[in-house]
């Protein structure tokens, strides 16, 4: 197939970019718009590395093919930080132990971050039930939950 112009909407910018129609939004967000922080891990929908948040929800990059994400608003973890910060969730992850390999992390993040925009005090359950979809190999966990609380109680702070 020949490739493609498509008009994303990623980060809050609009971004040509040229593709195959086949390519899924994860191939076409680290190989054409160089954005890696989005992860490449099973590339079957079952790890959760390549969350990235379509329209507010969070999705699996890998599943999703480039055509789909045209008219949506495409949000990777590169476009959390703000004036060069990090993001509280990225911070927190950081100053409490939640990353250790890290791949992992910006799944994660991108799924909590979808959660604190609709429940800004989330429990332990919460957190747990959004970061499902999710696979990590390292930290059990109760870190990263605890990263999480963290983050929403300082961003409820911040309002």
């Amino acid at each position: 197939m020949a490739e493609a112009a498509y008009g994303l909407s990623i980060n809050g910018e609009w971004r040509d970019v040229a593709s195959e129609p086949h390519q899924s939004l994860l191939e076409v967000l680290r190989e054409e718009l160089r954005l890696t922080g989005t992860k490449v891990g099973c590339n079957e929908g079952e790890c959760g590395s390549c969350t990235v948040l379509m329209d507010g929800k969070p999705v699996l990059a890998c599943l999703i093919l480039i055509g789909d994400a045209i008219g949506r608003d495409v949000l990777t973890i590169e476009g959390l930080s703000r004036g060069g910060q990090p993001h509280p969730l990225q911070q927190q992850m950081v100053d409490l132990g939640g990353i250790q390999c890290g791949y992992c992390t910006p799944g994660i993040i991108m799924s909590s971050y979808a959660l604190l925009q609709k429940q800004p005090d989330p429990t332990g359950d919460d957190v747990r039930q959004a970061i499902a979809g999710n696979i990590c190999r390292c930290t059990g966990y109760t870190k990263i939950i605890d990263a999480v609380r963290s983050a929403a109680a300082e961003v409820r702070g911040r309002s």
